[in-house]
């Protein structure tokens, strides 16, 4: 009585020694991965997978003490407790099965989950079912959904969130409607020990999703300058090994360093100064052009010489100029509407070159008479 009576206690903790999910829906012909977390007094049993509705009349599918082949594969992590069980090539009779521990002397402790096998899209399903990330990093998952029910992010064996952000084992989590028929669930600040299968609930259907934190690799990196190497991490966590002893710079290298920029700052300034000059002498001929160029009259006609040309004009007893400077101003009050062409100054310059040593007799076609007229407005 007494052994049947251990017997029976043992078997009723043994339901509870391991820990899977319930319902899972999947599409035939693709493959599906089941956590099955066990105690850790089981780490050094055997596990096996057992197919069938009624678990004493379950067949024995594969077990980790034997090689895996076909469409069934097994792996033990005798590190975290949890062993996985992964179904390739899913078909319409692969819907009932159970998790198992084999006991010595004992009742082996089992979990059911269930299979729902679809033609069309899964019910539940995540973008993806394995993740591997690093230390300080963040993830998003994509659980997507046909079904109706309470949104869940739950980690195998431990807690859930159900609200639209709490946190799991020290693990912020956030819970969000990403569009229709999809929500979206951020992990952040992902630590070593976030290592684990989690999974998406919506109703009475999950999907577990298994998440890999590692260690960020180290990167290794030169220093020319002083000839070491040194190891860090590009993100978050970061270490520092140095691989050889700093050796000194010579006072030519950092000459050398400084120079080449100081080089290229004078070239720089020396390109822009040109363009500077050669603008400025552009803006100059402008100006000059302009202060050189002729006045149109209203006529068409041009004054070709103004008082102050006269002046500058060389006045030497060999060479002359002589300038003539007319303006007409306006005759009357009634032509005052009229545009005429006595209404302007006219100007005309005439330069005699140098003459000869010997006085020749002047003609009167040598000779350049100014006359200077001056019409007053009549009243």
């Amino acid at each position: 009585m007494a052994v049947h009576f251990l017997l029976l206690l043992t078997g009723l903790t043994g339901i509870h020694s391991i820990t899977t999910v319930s319902k899972v829906s999947v599409k035939a012909g693709s493959s599906i991965s089941i956590p099955c977390l066990y105690g850790v007094q089981y780490t050094n049993h055997v596990k096996y997978l057992c197919k069938g509705y009624y678990w004493h009349s379950c067949s024995y599918i594969i077990k980790t003490n034997q090689q895996s082949s076909g469409r069934f594969l097994i792996s033990d992590d005798k590190t975290r407790s949890i062993f996985t069980v992964t179904i390739h090539n899913l078909t319409d009779k692969d819907t009932d099965y159970w998790c198992a521990v084999e006991i010595i002397g004992g009742a082996d402790v089992k979990a059911y989950f269930y299979l729902s096998v679809t033609r069309d899209t899964s019910h539940l399903y995540a973008d993806h079912q394995e993740i591997t990330t690093f230390n300080g990093d963040n993830i998003t998952i994509n659980c997507y959904y046909i079904n109706t029910g309470e949104m869940k992010w739950c980690r195998l064996g431990s807690s859930c969130v159900t609200r639209s952000s709490g946190s799991i084992d020290g693990t912020k989590v956030t819970i969000s409607e990403g569009g229709p028929s999809v929500f979206t669930v951020t992990m952040s600040g992902l630590r070593t020990e976030s290592s684990s299968w989690y999974w998406c609930a919506k109703g009475d259907l999950q999907m577990p999703v298994h998440v890999t934190v590692g260690e960020r690799p180290l990167v290794p990196t030169t220093n020319k300058y002083y000839n070491t190497t040194t190891f860090i991490t590009p993100l978050a966590t970061r270490s520092h090994l140095t691989t050889s002893s700093p050796e000194p710079v010579s006072a030519f290298d950092h000459l050398k360093h400084f120079l080449i920029p100081l080089s290229l700052l004078i070239f720089i300034v020396m390109v822009l100064l040109l363009i500077w000059l050669m603008l400025k002498r552009h803006k100059q001929t402008r100006a000059d052009s302009s202060a050189t160029t002729t006045a149109l009259d209203l006529g068409g006609q041009a004054s070709i010489a103004t008082p102050s040309l006269c002046n500058s004009l060389p006045q030497t007893e060999e060479e002359a100029t002589y300038c003539n400077v007319r303006h007409m101003g306006k005759t009357s009050d009634k032509r005052s509407d009229e545009k005429s062409e006595l209404d302007g100054t006219y100007s005309s310059v005439v330069i005699v070159g140098q003459q000869t040593p010997k006085r020749v007799e002047a003609r009167d076609e040598d000779v350049t008479y100014s006359m200077l007229a001056q019409h007053q407005q009549n009243l």
